[in-house]
């Protein structure tokens, strides 16, 4: 069986992406665990980690998410576990989630130094299990530069080897392999892979977007799916809204009151790809049918238009299991740039 620690640097780097983009591209048996957990959700009373759950629904694998983790919390995993126990641990959980399987992928946390203090690092990892290390690097061209040159140069590597970088979300791959790319082989660190930027997994569908904002839903349930291509605050007169060349793209999420009824008039029957309705106010019931009608998603939250606003604009769009268009783009990607058996050390 294959394992590997796929780390980044920096956080929000596409990790999970990349993992979900290899379990496609391959084709095999695969396990996963996240020892660390750093994206927590709370589900029928019991936490796990965000990225475990999709990789096990999207894998339909048999692991519960729950047991995918170790733990969420610093000051519990300390007073648990210390290095040894920490290594014994991950020790029986790779060997569970591993058996009948073709790979393991481990994934590390938010960053580089991230779990450091309690053992679970992206070096500790390699440490304990011995599994090399795919780092994603992503970034403009100075962060990527600076981040492979640090990786060699100034982190100590002893005990953790380096299968070599995934460079994600390039803004233009071909120029940066004629600019760039020698400059890190350099660095005697194996380039793996360089992927493009994809903006549709930047997009939030409208059904993350509930779930974060707890919002509910009121109707339009059938459009949840659809990805959010820019946020359009509706806190003018419809007039001025109207005028807005933003206002009549397709695909624009509308932020609003719910006594707004002008407002959301204009904003369903303006191909919207939804609207959040604020300040916990409820539409007449015409409007509610009519954006039903439409297929138009009507999300209601109780704060006000500013602060959800400030929510949407904090949100991380991460990937779901029912991104299956999505899922599909990252394993194609994936297939076409990314050196699958050096990878994988074959």
């Amino acid at each position: 069986m294959h394992s590997l620690i796929i780390a980044s640097l920096r956080k929000s780097a596409g990790k999970t992406n990349l993992i979900v983009g290899l379990g496609r591209a391959l084709e095999r048996r695969l396990g996963y665990l996240k020892p660390f957990g750093d994206r927590l959700l709370y589900r029928k009373k019991r936490l796990w980690d965000h990225d475990a759950a999709l990789i096990e629904n999207v894998f339909k694998l048999e692991t519960s998410p729950e047991d995918m983790s170790i733990g969420f919390d610093h000051s519990k995993l300390r007073f648990m576990y210390n290095e040894e126990s920490t290594r014994a641990k991950l020790a029986e959980m790779a060997a569970e989630v591993g058996a009948g399987r073709d790979l393991l992928f481990l994934e590390a946390g938010r960053e580089i130094a991230y779990g450091a203090s309690v053992h679970l690092d992206p070096l500790s990892l390699a440490r304990h299990t011995g599994a090399p290390l795919v780092f994603v690097l992503s970034g403009d061209e100075g962060a990527l530069l600076d981040d492979a040159t640090f990786l060699r140069r100034r982190l100590d590597l002893a005990g953790a080897a380096v299968r070599g970088l995934v460079l994600n979300r390039l803004a233009d791959v071909e120029d940066f392999r004629a600019t760039h790319l020698a400059a890190v082989e350099a660095l005697g660190l194996p380039v793996l892979g360089l992927l493009p930027d994809l903006p549709e997994l930047n997009r939030l569908t409208l059904g993350f977007l509930a779930e974060r904002l707890f919002a509910k839903v009121i109707a339009g349930e059938e459009g949840l799916q659809r990805d959010v291509r820019q946020i359009f605050v509706g806190a003018m007169s419809t007039d001025a809204a109207l005028r807005n060349p933003l206002f009549g793209k397709p695909g624009k999420l509308v932020v609003t009151s719910g006594d707004r009824s002008d407002m959301i008039l204009a904003a369903i029957d303006g191909g919207s790809a939804g609207i959040v309705l604020t300040n916990n106010i409820l539409p007449p019931a015409n409007l509610i049918s009519h954006a039903g009608e439409k297929g138009v998603p009507l999300l209601l939250v109780s704060i006000d238009t500013y602060e959800t606003a400030k929510q949407i604009d904090a949100i991380e769009p991460l990937l779901t299991p029912g991104d299956e268009a999505k899922i599909d783009l990252l394993a194609s990607t994936v297939r076409e740039r990314v050196d699958l058996r050096a990878l994988l050390g074959e």
